[in-house]
């Protein structure tokens, strides 16, 4: 039998936290102003969330639109304060103006998280280079997720990228967890779970109404009894 796939959820504040967790999600990612695609979120929303709910929350440290790392003092800022509030898992990344890894950025962040586990978000989509990209970071205290759909169009453009990544787990810069999201629809669900991907990420598909609405616990079912069919 296969194993259980991990269904991670965005959620933007404790109404959602608590119906994603009571739909099946396993692990939620926790943001702020989605017309920015995902910011950080206030630490009191962080700390509200975390009492809500028992299930682990990787929070997003990226303080404007884009992926370029900006002020990276105020980032570590951020994350030592979100730190100090308990939060423990992080989503983030950084490209420079040439498509490439910002790895000074990155390493001052990890030098605040101090080991914590963390996700390099949708910024490989963006990458000059994705296999090259993976290489890099490598060595990277922490990391053991990739969030991707293969493209920067979505999991209809990314599939092909997708299923030859899942081909490639364990490989030098793959043995991160592949988390499929970004246009990703049910209809997916059962070629990436043939293709080995045990892992998945909802925003929008969780929600009734797209972002305009609060998170469905009953969608989130629905989502994690496709999974577990594989």
């Amino acid at each position: 039998m296969s194993k259980r796939a991990v269904l991670e959820v965005i959620a933007l504040d404790v109404e959602d936290a608590v119906a994603a967790e009571a739909g099946g999600a396993d692990r939620l990612e926790l943001v702020t102003d989605m017309a920015a695609d995902g910011l950080t979120p206030p630490v009191a929303t962080f700390a509200g969330i975390r009492a809500a709910v028992g299930i682990p929350l990787r929070v997003m440290l990226r303080l404007a639109d884009g992926f370029a790392a900006g002020d990276v003092g105020a980032l570590v800022r951020a994350a030592r304060e979100l730190r100090g509030a308990g939060a423990d898992e992080f989503v983030l990344g950084f490209l420079d103006e040439n498509g490439e890894p910002d790895l000074a950025a990155l390493e001052s962040v990890l030098a605040e998280l101090d080991g914590c586990r963390w996700t390099f978000h949708r910024a490989i989509d963006r990458a000059a280079d994705r296999d090259a990209l993976r290489k890099r970071l490598s060595d990277l205290p922490g990391l053991d997720t990739y969030l991707t759909a293969g493209a920067v169009g979505g999991v209809d453009e990314g599939l092909p990228t997708l299923l030859a990544e899942a081909g490639r787990r364990g490989e030098a810069g793959y043995e991160p967890q592949l988390l499929v999201g970004g246009g990703l629809r049910l209809e997916h669900v059962p070629g990436l779970r043939g293709a080995g991907v045990d892992a998945f990420h909802i925003g929008g598909a969780a929600r009734v109404g797209g972002w305009e609405g609060v998170v469905s616990a009953a969608a989130v079912r629905t989502w994690r009894s496709a999974l577990d069919a594989g």
